[in-house]
């Protein structure tokens, strides 16, 4: 038989594995929310091992522990789960009702069973160290859990920047490389003017350097903590030494700009900030949707299609047909910026839905918001490697598209006037011919004058 311990709360008593780190406040958590059948993410565990850290180490200061072996060990504690060490302890959902305690009691319990144990003491002996009374000293959950959220967002944030930037400069990549490949340019799906497709490929990696520039910009919106302000925002239980002291540590510690809200009653109270933030994933998703699908429709075909750039072939497309294969890559990053753009209506939802001085739903705001920068960081990733580098272009059937289709006229007009141009139009229809063929056989332009005018020189340059 497994040997158990009893614990106590309000409600009664249960009995936990003797040599677990979860407490009883986590055996009921797991007992009432089962919910989304996934974690709490590991960057949100690993930042709240920082904030518990942090007010550890101020309240070992201030001296509210006289047993230096206690406060080593429930530093050690708080350290080994800011390191990841202890991530398999942390057993609640993502989802969860109380604004996120049972995940701070959670860490509470984790944290003060393995600080027992570094003692050498027994798991759930909490007359030498109490999840409440230590770990949560000065604390609550309605200050640790958004500033832990914070401090995750932060972390991913700078790794999705790092990503859109490795896109932007693929893309630029690819600008270089197609920059004398001339082409028709669309417009409401129809053929319009000449461009060259390294133009096309500027236009993507300018719109991922705008998504770079928001998101390096936006981790200043999630910089301003309400930590020390414990339930409410007014301090309450916690000693003024301590609220003052608290944020300074968590930003040596994490070495992140971080500074306290100077309305803590605000920053516990409104999650504003974090639906400003992913509005601005929400910009980036849908540039990767829209670029994803730009992509999938001038690689259609190949054959019957656009078919004016190759994908990388990955995979089989197909059960049933010989020989296909589909943009997979495209389609996976298309499906992750709508997860990501729906996302953003469920954080609004949240955010907007909290009562008075809190809000209830921080559990669905953190799980959706670090599922969002997670999305966009993994798209944009998969997007450069499997994808966009390996980009290359049919020359031929650019060239093909440029001598049969009307918008070429369009690139004559300033050598030889619109009525001129028109009859070219008109020629094409009557005599089947390219527009090459037509503007020479009409004697309008030798063919060295209409090289020329459809150069790559010549339809990027900015007016007549």
């Amino acid at each position: 038989m497994v040997q158990t311990r009893k614990e106590y709360d309000l409600l009664g008593t249960k009995q936990i594995p003797a040599d677990a780190l979860r407490g009883i406040h986590t055996a009921r958590a797991m007992e009432n929310f089962p919910l989304s059948g996934r974690p709490v993410h590991a960057e949100l565990i690993k930042a709240y091992g920082e904030v518990k850290l942090a007010c550890a180490q101020i309240n070992h200061q201030l001296g509210y522990w006289k047993d230096e072996a206690k406060a080593d060990a429930i530093e050690k504690a708080c350290a080994e789960l800011s390191a990841g060490l202890l991530n398999e302890h942390i057993l609640v959902d993502a989802l969860q009702g109380g604004a996120g305690t049972s995940t701070n009691m959670n860490v509470n319990e984790v944290i003060a069973n393995r600080a027992l144990q570094i003692m050498d003491k027994i798991p759930g002996d909490y007359e030498a160290i109490s999840p409440l009374d230590d770990i949560n000293l000065h604390q609550s959950t309605n200050d640790t859990y958004p500033t832990a959220l914070k401090i995750a967002a932060i972390r991913l944030l700078r790794i999705l920047e790092q990503n859109i930037l490795a896109l932007q400069e693929a893309f630029q990549q690819k600008e270089k490389e197609f920059a004398d490949v001339v082409k028709i340019g669309r417009t409401q799906m129809q053929d319009a003017v000449l461009t060259t497709l390294g133009r096309e490929m500027s236009a993507y990696a300018e719109a991922f350097n705008r998504d770079r520039w928001r998101i390096y910009k936006c981790e200043e919106r999630l910089r301003v903590i309400n930590l020390g302000g414990t339930a409410i925002g007014t301090g309450l239980g916690a000693p003024r030494q301590f609220i003052f002291r608290v944020t300074d540590k968590l930003r040596e510690n994490t070495n992140t700009g971080l500074a306290r809200s100077e309305n803590l009653i605000d920053g516990t109270q409104n999650t504003d900030v974090f639906v400003e933030v992913s509005g601005i994933l929400k910009a980036c998703a849908t540039n990767l949707l829209k670029i994803s699908n730009d992509l999938r429709l001038l690689a259609s075909g190949p054959h019957a299609g656009l078919g004016e750039i190759n994908l990388p072939a990955l995979q089989a497309g197909s059960s049933i047909m010989p020989g296909k294969v589909n943009p997979v890559i495209p389609e996976a990053v298309a499906q992750a910026a709508i997860k990501v753009m729906g996302n953003d209506q469920i954080i609004a939802q949240a955010s907007s839905s909290g009562n008075l001085e809190l809000n209830q739903f921080m559990p669905l705001i953190a799980d959706t918001l670090l599922n969002s920068l997670d999305l966009l960081s993994n798209a944009a990733l998969i997007f450069t490697q499997k994808c966009v580098s390996g980009i290359t272009v049919n020359r031929l059937i650019c060239k093909r598209n440029i001598e049969n289709s009307t918008a070429t006229i369009t690139a004559l007009v300033p050598a030889i006037g619109y009525e001129k141009a028109s009859k070219i139009a008109q020629f094409i229809k009557e005599k089947e011919i390219t527009v090459k063929a037509a503007a020479t056989d009409l004697g309008y332009l030798t063919e060295k004058e209409f090289e020329e005018l459809i150069s790559p020189e010549a339809v990027c340059k900015l007016g007549n």
